[in-house]
């Protein structure tokens, strides 16, 4: 197991975190993901700690907020020194009885999430308190004021979000710049080989401003485990059959799924744990978050950890992967090549 910095901070994470969305299985979809019981869920903290990940992602709405409390019992359970783990959560979702007030980004649910949170996880701080998505009806500027006011108190270590636009992030970054504010250390997105889509414009980004990433579904949900066929068949189980979820282009999907089982088959590992280990392959990413619902699935998305691409086979997976050229990408590549060749 690696451990790479999380954006432009001093905090080391593991390439791999474990992703909470299986355990309680309480409302609604949550059910379809994952309905793990405590003490099936301690068996994956327990595997995961003792593989070296030292990085757990949860959410205050996973499972209207069993997961956290699952979490936190784990930690305890396991008496894990709370130095040795990184523990993250997200606010933005729709809490409690479903007020008005109950959901997004305002000072007013922060403040209320975060408290929430740290009862439910019982613990004393947050290392990492990310917004779950973009709120267009708080001002920016109230949103980082509620989050640095947690940073200056202590309650949350570092901040993040998830799920906003290249250009929302730069907005936040520049806020948290001119008013001296907590500045976001980590972007939580999607990314796939067979969903390359944030490497148009928010990959630049992050890297350009040293804002860390940490990759969710980085299965497309299941779709790229090798377990689904193109006649839309699917081994029994899988979760994609219940919830369709994230939407992916599925002719691409399959051709990359066609070379990833090549390359999978030659080196005697699963088409997962070849379609995680091109993403760990990626500069850019901080830490892939991973899912299970069983020890051995979760073992053998660790064992991505341990594959090595040689040129020729990274060669193939991008090319099958590759995104479609769009402007304003192919005019900066052409009108910037003299420039780039004189840094070389």
């Amino acid at each position: 197991m690696r451990y790479k910095k999380l954006g432009n901070t001093g905090l080391f994470v593991s390439e791999l975190c474990l992703g909470t969305m299986t355990f309680g299985g309480e409302g609604g979809m949550w059910g379809k993901i994952g309905n793990l019981a405590q003490s099936d869920a301690e068996k994956l903290v327990g595997g995961a700690l003792d593989a070296g990940i030292n990085f757990i992602d949860t959410a205050n709405v996973y499972s209207e907020g069993r997961s956290e409390i699952i979490t936190g019992q784990a930690l305890k359970n396991l008496k894990v020194p709370r130095e040795n783990v990184v523990v993250a959560t997200k606010v933005f979702g729709e809490t409690g009885t479903g007020g008005v007030n109950s959901r997004g980004s305002s000072r007013y649910h922060i403040i209320n999430s975060v408290k929430e949170s740290l009862q439910r996880m019982q613990l004393d701080h947050i290392d990492l308190y990310q917004l779950h998505g973009f709120d267009p009806a708080t001002p920016v500027e109230e949103t980082l004021r509620a989050l640095d006011t947690l940073v200056q108190h202590g309650h949350v270590r570092y901040i993040g979000v998830s799920n906003w636009a290249a250009w929302q992030i730069m907005k936040a970054l520049g806020i948290s710049e001119r008013l001296g504010l907590a500045r976001f250390a980590s972007l939580q997105a999607y990314y796939t080989i067979a969903g390359r889509d944030l490497e148009r414009d928010l990959v630049p980004m992050l890297q350009s401003e040293g804002v860390g990433l940490m990759v969710w579904s980085p299965l497309a949900g299941g779709l790229l485990s090798g377990k689904y066929g193109r006649d839309g068949k699917a081994e029994e189980g899988s979760r994609r059959i219940e919830f369709d979820f994230p939407p992916v282009n599925k002719d691409r999907a399959f051709d990359c799924v066609d070379v990833m089982r090549e390359i999978a088959d030659s080196k005697g590992v699963s088409v997962a744990q070849i379609a995680l280990a091109w993403l760990l392959h990626q500069q850019v990413v901080s830490s892939v978050i991973i899912g299970a619902k069983r020890v051995d699935q979760l073992n053998d998305n660790i064992a991505a950890t341990e594959i090595r691409f040689t040129d020729d086979e990274l060669q193939k997976l991008n090319a099958v992967s590759e995104l479609p050229r769009e402007y304003p990408g192919w005019m900066l590549e052409r009108q910037g090549e003299y420039r780039r060749n004189q840094l070389k």
